[in-house]
Parts: structure tokens; sequence; C-alpha cells
């Protein structure tokens, strides 16, 4: 069968040609048929809109809003919704992609979506922030639906917007609708250990990895690059397993210590420091923060944005074992060298997917209108993560392939067989 490439983009490690390198071999090896590789290639529609905001200063200003749905093949459409400076189509064209992947490879009834707006919200009031926001929800009123499309905070969005979103949504249809967005605030039925579902998603997959490889986490070393959400949580949650955190980063630089790094002291400082590292105590500062990424360290948590671990520093890497906690932080063609040095990489649409699978229990919760405790979402969501990680690491060994593509085998092999039972026209 004939693959086609993705269109040529000024960027060699543009997000959207990763995500397509990554396909076409996963695709490949499935033996796809021409209707199915084109139709999962597709996006299922993309929508750009104009938003005219009255700014503080009383100027008016208008923003682009764009929101994209790769499919709807296995249920709604699920994804965050993202406000930088840097949004463009073609990266959110990829998030979306990633988001049916990484809910198929979960095992979760939905497809993947995402939106985003293209802004710098450092630069705005919270006024501001919330017209755009309401502007962005009403101009995808017919998009969005508890049954069609269900956003999520994504960068620069959290549960504040997400309860603007909410409400303005609930306003539209005249009654409150909760289940239409995830990542709410816990009174508007957002659902306990949502906040740190994605660490610990990191944390199930990197055990479960380090199972296979014979690493003891008592015996083990890691590193994590980014101390946001997801950072922070898995550090917290891999050190209470056994791990010693030897090095982290954030915005302020990196951070080593050998003799292992107090996460908990680094957390009361983060957040009594105007959220940075800048100035820890408990230790030295790295004159590089990329010489974090060449620590010879076990366990690699790259969690902070994506293509950190590309061509031009990966045969430096170290590490035995990389568990992606942020969004394609490695680059499609720093792969082969990763796979020909032995490091098993858990790839971000596995790694990660803890957050949207705590997402869809949210999502049910609402729909059941009962809320579960969090011993009950932190079991459910570490059993999901499990065999998630099992299901993938067989298809690497049937296909002998590495994880990375063994897990777009997994998801796309799910969609691809819904897609067939469902039929086309």
């Amino acid at each position: 069968m004939a693959y086609i490439e993705p269109a040529p983009i000024k960027d060699k490690e543009n997000p959207l040609e990763s995500m397509m390198e990554r396909f076409n071999i996963a695709a490949e090896k499935l033996g796809l048929s021409d209707e199915v590789y084109n139709v999962l290639k597709n996006p299922a529609k993309q929508v750009i809109v104009s938003l005219p905001i009255t700014m503080d200063s009383g100027k008016i200003q208008v923003f682009e809003g764009i929101r994209v749905i790769h499919s709807n093949i296995l249920g709604p459409a699920k994804g965050g919704i993202r406000f930088a400076p840097d949004v463009h189509l073609d990266e959110v064209r990829a998030l979306a992609a990633w988001m049916t992947w990484k809910c198929a490879v979960v095992d979760i009834p939905y497809g993947g979506g995402k939106g985003g707006v293209r802004c710098n919200p450092r630069e705005m009031s919270a006024g501001e922030i919330e017209r755009l926001m309401r502007a962005y929800t009403l101009s995808m009123i017919d998009v969005f639906g508890p049954d069609k499309d269900i956003p999520a905070p994504d960068m620069g969005t959290g549960p504040r917007e997400m309860a603007w979103l909410m409400d303005e949504y609930s306003k539209a249809h005249g009654t409150t609708v909760n289940a239409v967005v995830t990542g709410k605030p816990l009174v508007l039925g957002g659902s306990l250990g949502r906040t740190e579902a994605t660490g610990r998603g990191v944390m199930v997959s990197a055990l479960a990895a380090m199972e296979k490889l014979k690493i003891n986490p008592f015996q083990a070393t890691c590193a994590v690059q980014g101390f946001g959400n997801v950072g922070s949580w898995a550090s917290t949650l891999l050190e209470e397993r056994g791990l010693k955190i030897v090095a982290v980063s954030d915005i302020s630089g990196a951070y080593h210590n050998s003799n292992g790094i107090n996460i908990q002291d680094a957390i009361a400082y983060r957040d009594s420091n105007n959220g940075t590292l800048e100035g820890f105590t408990g230790a030295e500062k790295l004159s590089d923060p990329m010489e974090l990424l060449e620590l010879d360290v076990d366990v690699l948590v790259p969690a902070a944005v994506e293509d950190v671990i590309t061509i031009k520093n990966v045969e430096k890497v170290k590490a035995k074992l990389i568990v992606e906690g942020a969004n394609g932080p490695t680059s499609a063609r720093a792969d082969n060298i990763i796979n020909d040095k032995g490091i098993m990489a858990v790839p971000d649409i596995l790694a990660n997917a803890g957050g949207v699978t705590v997402s869809y229990f949210e999502w049910v919760q609402n729909r059941l209108g009962y809320k579960w405790t969090a011993e009950r979402v932190n079991r459910r969501s570490d059993r999901i993560m499990k065999e998630a990680f099992n299901n993938v690491y067989k298809a690497s060994i049937k296909y002998d392939v590495p994880m990375r593509i063994a897990a777009y085998i997994v998801a796309i092999d799910k969609v691809a067989k819904t897609y067939t039972y469902r039929g086309g026209y």
C-alpha cells in the first residue's frame, strides 16, 4: 500500500511529523488497508474561529481559537484546551491524534481532540482570560457536548477556566451540564485523585518497566525534568516507592544531589518561592539545565515540554529507562538511537495516560451523579495503567518493536477494528 508522507514543514522536529513517522511504522506493521489508513490519518473535524475580546484597556483584540477532533470512532472526542502564544494548527492536530492513541491504548471509550487559543495568559488579567474562555466556549457550542467532545485543561488553563467553560455551556443549554468538561474544581463535579493522576500514571508505568528490566526500586536513581504538576507528583510517588531522586528541574534551572533530593522539601520551597526552585539549597544547581538529561541514572522522566531528547543530545543519554511524563519529549529522529543503545522508553501515549484515565472517571461520576472515593479512583486507575503497560509490552515482543511503536500498534489496531465493525460509507 502507498503510505503518504506528512506535508513538508520548516521545523523537522514538528510534532505532527513526529507523530506521523511513528504512525506510519505501526500502520505498516499492522498491514492497514488504504481505506483505514486514510481515515485514521486525517482529522475528522477542524474548527478555526476568530474571538474579538474587549481588553481591560477598552480596546478590542481578536484572538484565534482552534479545535480539532481527530477521531470519534471509539466515542466522544477528549482533549485539553491550550492557551499559549505559539498555538498553531499543526501542533493542535498532532496533540489531537496523540489523544486518540492515548485513549485507545488505555482502552477507554473516547476519541481524540485538542483545542487552543493563541494568546499569552501570563500577560492577561483574570477578567480578560475569563472573557476569552467564555467566547471560545460559545464559538464551540455546537462542537462541545458530553456525548460529542469533552474538553479539559492543558497548558495555560486549569480548573478555573474549566469552571467558566462549564458555566457558559450550561447557560446556553438552560441546565447544569457537569459532564461537558473534565478537570473542574471538586465543588463543580471534579474528581478526587485528578490532580496527581498523570504523575501517578508515570509512577505505575515506571515500576512496571523496572520490573521487566529487573531494576530494584530501592537501589535505583532517578532524574525528573520538569517540576510542575506531573513532575512533582511523579517525583513524590517514585520517592515513596524507594527511588532516590537525584535531580529535578524547572524554568529556573536544574538541581542535582547525588545523595538524593528531599522531594517534600523541594515542593515546600517551590510553593513558598513564587512557584520556582530558584535558590533551592537542597541540591547543587547545574550550569546547563539540559545536563539533567545526560546524568548517569537508572530512570529518566522528561515531564516538561516536547522535543528535549533530540538528535543533538540523545547520544549522551545514559539512563536505562525513559518514562515520558510530557507529550512528545523525544523527537522521532532520536528514537532509533535510543533503541540502538538498548534503552527502554515508555512512550508518552502510555506513560502519561493516567490523566485522561481519571478524566474519564470524572465524566463517569458526573453521568452517574455519584462521587467516588480517592482510594477507588487510584485503585482503578492503577489497574488500567498496569494492564495497558502489559498489553503494550506483549505487543513489543510479538512484533519485535520498541515500546513506542508497540503502543501505537495497540492503539491503532483498536481504533481500526472498531472502524471496520462500524463501517464507512
